[in-house]
């Protein structure tokens, strides 16, 4: 078994399921007690954005996959994302017997955030940043769960896509990394799994339309994060709880991006 942190990102419609989560934590407390291995959450939240967003009668638009978020949005979305979608998670990993911290990107400097693109508004880009705090919880073992809201260094609150933010914190941590999606990973033109993809095989699985829509983006990031970590990254689904334990132990249940 791996000796790195393990970032886990987590996010899409995992967040809407508590009996998901329950599992999920459950698996996360049972590698803890077992390996001692130091684990991280980052997480999303769009659905929380959506419901709230929707209450408060404002309209929001995404570009390029990306959340625009106006100036007069952002306290909502923040909200959403480093308040309620945060404390839900810290809740049902309290349930599951784990000690938590919840955290946002800038906490103890983290993560370094600038805005992306102006067109987009309070939509940051983050990087590696400082993890002497987030090591220090750790060594506490504690279980950090990270929203990906960030502040850039005039202070302004700044929406970061999220599995974005999971691999800035995994850069700063020097962790490997999982991103937990509805999907099991990246499967063949017969329908099997992928255990591997790097970015040829991936052009080659586009170019024949196998991979196709919205799978081309997922794939995309998940090869870009992978390089610029410098390791192979995992995407795995979390709609199988009883796999979560191998996963978060270092088994490959997914999909590995190579970062070649």
């Amino acid at each position: 078994m791996s000796t790195l942190p393990l970032v886990v990102k987590l996010g899409g419609a995992a967040l809407e399921c508590n009996e998901t989560l329950g599992k999920l934590f459950g698996a996360l407390q049972k590698v803890q007690q077992q390996s001692r291995r130091s684990i991280v959450v980052v997480h999303g939240g769009g659905y929380l954005v959506d419901e709230l967003l929707g209450k408060l009668e404002l309209t929001s638009t995404k570009k390029a996959g990306l959340r625009v978020t106006p100036a007069e949005h952002i306290p909502y979305v923040t909200g959403a994302l480093a308040g309620t979608a945060n404390k839900m998670l810290q809740g049902e990993a309290i349930k599951s017997g784990l000690s938590t911290v919840g955290l946002a990107l800038a906490d103890g400097g983290l993560c370094k955030v600038e805005q992306l693109d102006p067109e987009l508004g309070n939509v940051g880009k983050a990087s590696a940043g400082n993890p002497e705090l987030l090591q220090a919880i750790l060594a506490t073992q504690c279980l950090p769960i990270i929203s990906s809201i960030g502040l850039t260094n005039s202070g302004e609150m700044m929406n970061v896509n999220a599995d974005q933010a999971a691999v800035a914190v995994a850069s700063a941590l020097d962790a490997e990394l999982v991103l937990l999606s509805d999907v099991s990973g990246v499967l063949d033109g017969k329908g099997h799994l992928l255990e591997s993809l790097n970015s040829q095989q991936a052009d080659e699985l586009i170019k024949g339309q196998v991979i196709t829509d919205g799978m081309i983006v997922k794939v995309n990031a998940a090869l870009q994060a992978a390089k610029d970590l410098g390791r192979p990254i995992q995407v795995a689904s979390w709609r199988y709880p009883e796999k979560l334990a191998q996963l978060f132990a270092g088994q490959n249940v997914g999909t590995q991006f190579l970062p070649q």
